[in-house]
């Protein structure tokens, strides 16, 4: 949070009685502000100017007498309490712009609440005082010839035959149409009315939808009912993205504007707002009353009455376990999910679903029906990325800084294909708090080898397993949630005998985008080549799940950094999302640099799921496909020798559901897990005592292994 300076002495006050308001200093202080993805929170200084009705911010306190970073007119916005971040409020502007905001305690944010609330109160009813006359427009959906609900003369006929009919009528005064007009100039101003009538009547429209009965010849959850409110929302929220570009361009050729910056806003219009969102985000929907589908949604409860069937949570302060290497054997798991698309009785739930999600909000607390689940945990998927380990011991046997450099960009870009287990796009199960899991491969010392001086590996996927012991490195890996809110897991991987290991945290982050789904992988890898004294510090892309109507399948996006300091090598990697209309899928574009010298080593473009061709600064060329690659299974313990809060161990239930293919069962076992997750947090909260990971140790920003081998040795 920040730290408001200000006490309510020195604030504005709320309006008084007999038609006066006392005009005092405005309210001013430090609040954090969510600014986008990358950046997160940012301390920015506020004013509240409550004569003006308007919240402004700047960068800091020594900018406020200059042009404010961005401004929000407060006249019939909303505030309110979100439990998303501790202390944090959202302010809700009646043209669609939102300030997530946070303060430095309970009492600063309920200060600033009020105060908020009392001056949109306050300009709100003096906006409504004003005739309505041409500022006045009223929207409906009445079919043509139906009489105005506005009008007086038709207000007994629908009292009494049509309760399902909203009519929304919008009054503007003249100085919030002046403001208007200077934010959207020209043009633009016109588009942005036409959207307000848009959205007002696609308000009307869900609303006369979820009025139908429940049963009958049409029902509110009818397929093409359901449809139809989610292309709809989906249709004003791209529409109000194209109007937020627009608005760029404006800017950059000169016109004034009074939005805040495009770094600080992504979207300058939100589009429409449900009225069931926030039911959404607390995963308080309940079971849909579909005759046909067999698949409930997660009820979430307040008690748990069910606690006693379920694994004991591990002691906060227990130490690491031991793994025995004996007693891990080779993976005998199901490696494809089901090649399926989504089946009927299934697509009204989705459907249902995102007809209420909004353009870009937090899926993080949305409760996602069960049978998207893919049958294994993040913390695994993030071990099946190292289903190629040969490539990644291989880099610490090459040569030179630029060798090395190109063998982790090689080995990078065929990490990917394996850690997705086929092409339909299913979610692996968030992780418990405390969850952890362990695994090992053994790799044979002959095949471990640079891969352009390595002999071209044979045809076919193979499956490699190591029959000698002692000719053979031992590759570990450990992963651990140590995070619930936000949701950070990390791993750790690591070979003596080569003296190489990889420290990893992430936190995944994942929006609503319309039809797809967008998971932001936040966070950094590093590769320690300890016999070189070199690391390599690495990003991750996101991932979509487009088509989740249809057959769901998954594409990367976005770019990506690796980088070594002491040797002054870097490489960016970039996974581009397929056009809208035409385009090759999965394409992957790299590209290796030698920054003291400003000279390409090595260019690099392909799928990232197929075939790879590398250039090198020699002239040489080298493909690399990794459908050919080969893929050495992972060696993992059995489960009756897992402890309770290991992955298969703790999900065993869930994922035997779900090969059984009964929803309901699973849905069932996922929520108790879930539910018990909650209530020990609530304990731990209660006794103000913070969760202790078992394996890392939180240092700065990042996560590191408690015993690491650059440490060790």
């Amino acid at each position: 949070g920040g730290g408001s300076r200000s006490s309510p002495g020195s604030v504005a006050a709320s309006p008084s009685g007999g038609g006066g308001r006392r005009r005092e200093p405005a309210l001013e202080g430090v609040l954090s502000k969510y600014t986008n993805l990358l950046q997160g929170w940012q301390n920015r200084y506020f004013v509240l100017d409550f004569e003006a009705g308007i919240l402004q911010y700047f960068v800091n306190e020594q900018s406020k007498h200059q042009k404010p970073r961005g401004a929000l007119s407060l006249s019939g916005a909303i505030v309110s309490l979100s439990d998303e971040a501790p202390h944090m409020l959202v302010v809700y502007s009646a043209n669609g712009e939102m300030y997530k905001l946070r303060a430095a305690d309970a009492k600063e944010k309920q200060f600033w609440v009020t105060q908020l609330r009392a001056c949109a109160k306050y300009h709100m009813e003096t906006s409504s005082k004003t005739t309505p006359s041409s500022r006045s427009r009223s929207l409906t959906l009445l079919p043509h010839g139906t009489p105005n609900p506005a009008s007086p003369c038709s207000q007994r006929h629908l009292g009494a035959g049509a309760p399902g009919v909203v009519t929304i009528t919008h009054h503007k005064s003249p100085a919030a149409a002046r403001r208007a007009k200077s934010q959207y100039p020209g043009q633009l101003h016109e588009v942005r009315e036409m959207m307000n009538q848009v959205e007002g009547q696609q308000k009307n429209l869900v609303h006369a939808i979820e009025s139908l009965p429940g049963s009958g010849p049409l029902t509110a959850l009818d397929q093409d009912l359901l449809l139809l409110k989610a292309t709809s929302a989906a249709t004003l929220s791209c529409l109000g993205e194209c109007l937020h570009l627009l608005q760029q361009s404006v800017q950059q050729v000169g016109q004034p504007s009074h939005k805040p910056g495009a770094s600080e806003n992504i979207l300058g219009w939100h589009g429409p707002k449900s009225h069931s969102t926030e039911q959404l985000k607390n995963g308080t929907l309940g079971s849909l009353p579909s005759a046909s589908a067999n698949i409930t949604w997660a009820i979430l409860p307040n008690s748990a009455e069910d606690e006693q069937s379920l694994p004991p949570e591990p002691e906060p302060n227990s130490g690491p376990e031991l793994v025995l290497s004996e007693d891990e054997k080779s993976d005998t798991e199901d490696k494809e999910e089901t090649e399926l698309g989504v089946m009927e009785d299934q697509r009204s739930i989705i459907l249902h679903l995102i007809s209420q999600l909004k353009l870009g909000m937090d899926l993080t607390k949305v409760v996602l029906p069960t049978f998207i689940l893919e049958k294994r945990s993040l913390l695994e998927m993030y071990a099946d990325f190292m289903a190629h380990p040969d490539l990644l011991l291989a880099i610490t046997a090459g040569a030179t800084p630029e060798e090395r450099v190109i063998c982790f960009v090689e080995y990078y870009l065929t990490a990917f294909h394996e850690g997705r287990k086929g092409a339909l796009a299913k979610k692996p199960y968030n992780p418990i708090i405390g969850e952890t899991f362990h695994c090992s491969w053994e790799v044979p010392k002959d095949r471990v080898k640079p891969k352009r001086t390595s002999p071209h590996s044979p045809a076919g996927h193979e499956q490699l397993t190591a029959e000698d012991p002692s000719k053979s490195y031992k590759l570990r890996f450990v992963a651990e949630q140590v995070s619930h809110h936000p949701p950070i897991s990390c791993f750790y991987c690591e070979c003596k005998e080569k003296r190489l290991c990889v420290n990893t945290h992430v936190w995944t982050k994942s929006k609503f985008m319309g039809m797809s789904v967008g998971v932001s992988m936040i966070g950094e890898g590093v590769l320690r080549l300890l016999e070189h004294g070199e690391e390599y510090v690495f990003t991750l892309p996101s991932a979509y799940a487009r088509s989740i109507l249809t057959i769901p399948w998954v594409e990367l996006g976005g770019k990506v950094s690796i980088s070594c300091a002491k040797t002054g090598y870097s490489a960016t990697v970039i996974f581009h999302t397929k056009p809208f209309y035409g385009g090759k899928v999965h394409r992957v574009t790299a590209e290796v640099k030698h920054n003291p010298t400003n000279t390409i080593v090595c260019k690099a473009h392909g799928e990232w799921n197929g075939t790879l061709e590398f250039t090198y600064n020699s002239g040489e060329t080298r493909v690399i496909d990794t459908t050919t690659l080969p893929v050495y299974p992972k060696k993992i313990r059995p489960l009756e020798k897992q402890g309770p809060m290991e992955s298969r161990n703790l999900w065993q239930e869930v994922t035997r559901y779900l090969r059984l293919g009964d929803i309901d069962a699973a849905t069932e076992q996922k929520r108790r897990l879930e539910e018990k997750q909650r209530v020990e947090e609530r304990k731990r909260e209660n006794l103000h005592t913070p969760w202790q990971p078992k394996y890392f140790i939180q240092e700065g920003d990042g996560w590191v292994y408690f015993n690491p081998l650059w440490k060790a040795h």
